[in-house]
């Protein structure tokens, strides 16, 4: 029993090692982290977000009404450690070690009948397995080193369904359970419809307890809804919901194209067979089954991961390549359900019932599939994947002892060589062949503006970058009280996002240097490559981590 106590410690040290190290640093701080940030820090100081808003449920930012949750989160480290990068990230990073905690207990209560499997003198359950392989997973790390309100959805998800199913024994727990689920719903706007879907097969895989007509269920249930009264007095506003529509499936008109096509193709486009073979509930589903279905391609999960360059690793998948074997392996033997191994029926029920469920939001958006938006797809992931090498195991463990050796070694060096090139992706390679993926140079960027900016009646900046206003709020610390009465919205654009052009002396915008030069004297000019000649009076450069030239920055 210490032996396993003391693998599990081991495992969280890792988890907390790989999302911890130099987190306040890398990857650079993008315009979403900025924004949780600089709002928490409004709060502290004024009670209001950056726009005015006192005490959001969800956060307006650039309109796209981020859920809020995380951003009370960081309240207090904004309020005890400064705006900084590690204060916004430091929340989700630990709720990232926790959730591999939670993994090790989830799957402990799943398969209580669970026994250990020895890989030479070591002792694994498939949870310890299970708890690893999420400390070390290309998709958990990405999400858990960074403000992403995703990886806090995940946590309270995990936890929720964990305390849903010890409930079953111990059913004063349905109030804790219901109390996660809906923190999960404030998180994420996935979680919105991952969470009721989940709760519903659950009911319908532990029907046999008969759990609608327990006491302590039902007090959980009435907990929950009073919970999420705020919530739905925020969504019935029609904000949140309209941001929603702007990236939801409908908003893609390729099916609608397609109907105009094919009922084209008939001889009267106006005819019954027309129409009823052809309409958007059919196109719409197709387009539906095949987004959802992209989340199970092997290229997606295994080999290049997302298309979205902030939410990858160079020539690495959401998975790693040996996950291909143990999961083909880990759902045969689910069917097969052999005797000397866990086949605990509902247990696997619920775990492949939240495979299929959890990329149903991200397969309801135009873009997929869509990494960010199913992250808490990992978790029955690396359960089914822990349970394949469970199986592997205890197959070489009947093999004589030089086939036994041959296969334990050859585990771990596929393993260990394929966690290794992951991190060497990631910490070599990703910010240098994905340098748009978050806004690298800002930092040293603002930095140097502030120190020059006294001398200067204007500081006109590129916006050819995710959102500069936010950045420069961030690393200024610029009084919020100040920007809520200087500054405006835009008006959304074509992908549903307003932004900031003017606040103080500063002015956001695309750069033509022919016009700005003579409209602006003295002024500091900042724009890229492309937009500043090399003629022009360049005082400083600041550069990608792959040496290309991020900003140009001219004393007009």
């Amino acid at each position: 029993m210490r032996k396993s106590k003391y693998i599990l410690f081991v495992i969280l040290l890792l988890a907390a090692f790989l999302r911890l190290y130099r987190l306040g640093s890398f990857p650079a701080l993008n315009a979403d982290e900025a924004a949780i940030g600089y709002n928490a820090y409004s709060l502290i100081e004024t009670g209001k977000d950056e726009h005015g808003n006192p005490w959001p449920v969800h956060f307006q930012s650039f309109n796209d009404y981020k859920p809020g949750l995380y951003f009370y989160l960081v309240l207090p480290f904004v309020k005890y450690m400064g705006l900084n990068e590690w204060a916004v990230r430091l929340p989700g990073a630990i709720l990232g070690v926790l959730t591999v905690l939670v993994v090790y207990f989830l799957v402990k209560e799943l398969f209580p009948e669970q026994k250990k499997f020895s890989i030479f003198t070591f002792q694994f359950s498939i949870g310890e397995i299970a708890a690893l392989f999420l400390a070390i997973s290309p998709w958990h790390i990405h999400f858990s080193r960074g403000g992403w309100e995703v990886n806090v959805a995940t946590f309270f998800i995990t936890t929720g369904v964990w305390l849903f199913v010890k409930a079953i024994k111990k059913s004063q727990l349905y109030v804790l359970s219901f109390v996660f689920l809906v923190l999960s719903l404030y998180s994420y706007h996935a979680a919105r419809l991952i969470v009721p879907l989940l709760v519903l097969g659950l009911l319908v895989i532990y029907k046999k307890y008969r759990i609608l007509t327990q006491k302590w269920f039902i007090i959980g249930a009435l907990t929950g809804g009073l919970l999420l009264v705020p919530l739905g007095m925020d969504l019935a506003k029609g904000d949140v919901l309209s941001r929603a529509a702007g990236v939801g499936l409908f908003a893609d008109t390729g099916p609608l194209a397609r109907i105009n096509e094919q009922r084209g193709e008939h001889g009267d486009f106006r005819s019954f067979p027309a129409k009823i073979l052809h309409n958007k509930p059919i196109n719409y589903g197709l387009a539906f089954l095949e987004n959802w279905a992209e989340h199970f391609w092997g290229e997606f999960l295994f080999l290049s991961g997302d298309d979205i360059q902030r939410n990858k690793v160079p020539e690495t998948g959401q998975m790693y390549l040996f996950d291909i074997i143990l999961v083909a392996v880990g759902i045969i033997f689910i069917v097969k359900k052999p005797k000397n191994l866990p086949a605990g029926r509902h247990g696997w029920a619920l775990i492949i019932l939240w495979l299929g469920v959890a990329p149903i939001a991200a397969a309801l958006t135009f873009q997929s599939p869509h990494a960010l938006r199913a992250q808490n797809m990992v978790i029955p992931l690396v359960i089914i994947s822990a349970y394949g090498l469970a199986v592997i195991i205890t197959w070489l463990g009947r093999q004589k002892k030089y086939l036994l050796v041959v296969g334990y070694w050859s585990l771990v060096i596929v393993i260990a060589w394929s966690f290794t090139q992951y991190l060497h992706m990631y910490w070599v390679h990703m910010a240098k062949e994905y340098p748009f993926s978050s806004q690298y140079g800002a930092k040293e960027l603002v930095s140097f503006v502030k120190e020059k900016q006294g001398e200067y009646k204007k500081v006109i900046v590129t916006d050819r970058y995710d959102q500069p206003y936010i950045l420069f709020l961030f690393y200024l610390k610029y009084p919020p009280e100040q920007f809520q009465k200087e500054h405006f919205l835009t008006a959304r654009d074509r992908f549903g996002f307003s932004t900031v052009r003017n606040f103080d002396r500063y002015r956001f915008r695309t750069i033509d240097f022919d016009v700005e030069k003579p409209e602006n004297p003295n002024s500091l000019i900042v724009g890229t490559d492309e937009d500043i000649p090399n003629e022009a009076n360049i005082i400083k450069e600041i550069y990608f981590p792959s040496g290309e030239v991020a900003f140009k920055i001219v004393a007009n």
